[in-house]
């Protein structure tokens, strides 16, 4: 029985593929994405996965024991997408998911925060034995930012003094592992955030210190920011959404000082120098 993955050509689909193929057989796993084409390079099964085709899903998920459910990308669209593959996973005789929730989703204020909460629901109402893994927020949404921040001589945000405890990329992808291939986690909220909080402040004076001249943190309105993102080539909507995540951040939303995550993969998460580092190269 198989191990699939939804989201396969994500970047965190990726990440979890190719660290499953050092617990598990590569024919023990199976790449589900929108665009097949573009999992050939995975080296396992890949199969056609749209989670707007309902019909399709199904078919897709025979043989699978174990579905890890990378939340969609679509915002606005995800809750509807995950009933569709639970659905399918329910008829198709899938015996366990893992799924990409929110940090702290049934509290938080992020505008992000719904769609997890009614996935959540729908997941627990199953039947099918699961667990839930509320990610934090990737190190790599704010240290994408560095190339530019450091080409503009400034970085730019709304998110004040709060505090982020957020991770890399990998670390999450390395729980999703651990919750795929481990024991004792049916039933299981995972709250995912790294070991040591940072400030947009703390994010600045990292870069300083590595690229050896300084790059302030500017700290703006929320409706600044977002028409600065705007003024940079986002759609709008995006560009509002980031500044409304940022000044939810400044209030806390991001904070979490629980250890869950280093716990479930056996070591430190990615520090924010390492992180930096990966950005400058």
């Amino acid at each position: 029985m198989a191990i699939a993955v939804t989201g396969a050509t994500g970047h965190l689909g990726r990440l979890i593929i190719e660290k499953l193929k050092a617990k598990v057989p590569a024919d023990g796993i199976v790449a589900l994405a929108r665009t097949p084409e573009k999992a050939a390079d995975l080296g396992v099964d890949t199969r056609p996965f749209d989670y707007t085709k309902p019909e399709t899903l199904t078919p897709a998920l025979r043989g699978v024991d174990t579905l890890m459910l990378v939340s969609s990308s679509e915002v606005g669209k995800r809750a509807v997408h995950h009933r569709n593959v639970i659905d399918a996973a329910k008829k198709a005789g899938v015996r366990r998911i893992v799924y990409t929730s929110l940090l702290h989703a049934g509290t938080s204020p992020l505008s992000l925060a719904e769609e997890h909460r009614q996935t959540e629901a729908y997941l627990k109402a199953s039947g099918i034995p699961y667990t839930i893994l509320r990610n934090g927020w990737y190190a790599e949404n704010y240290t994408g930012s560095i190339p530019g921040a450091v080409a503009g001589g400034a970085f730019l945000g709304s998110a004040g003094e709060g505090r982020i405890s957020a991770a890399a990329r990998a670390d999450f992808a390395e729980a999703a592992v651990a919750a795929l291939t481990g024991t004792g986690h049916d039933g299981k909220t995972y709250e995912l955030a790294g070991d040591d909080a940072w400030t947009l402040s703390d994010l600045a004076a990292e870069i300083s210190r590595q690229v050896g001249r300084a790059i302030p943190y500017r700290d703006m309105p929320a409706a600044d920011y977002a028409a600065a993102l705007a003024g940079l080539g986002l759609p709008a909507p995006l560009a509002q959404a980031i500044a409304s995540w940022d000044a939810d951040a400044s209030r806390g939303a991001l904070f979490h000082d629980g250890k869950d995550l280093s716990r479930l993969i056996g070591r430190p998460t990615t520090p924010l120098s390492t992180s930096v580092a990966e950005a400058l190269k």
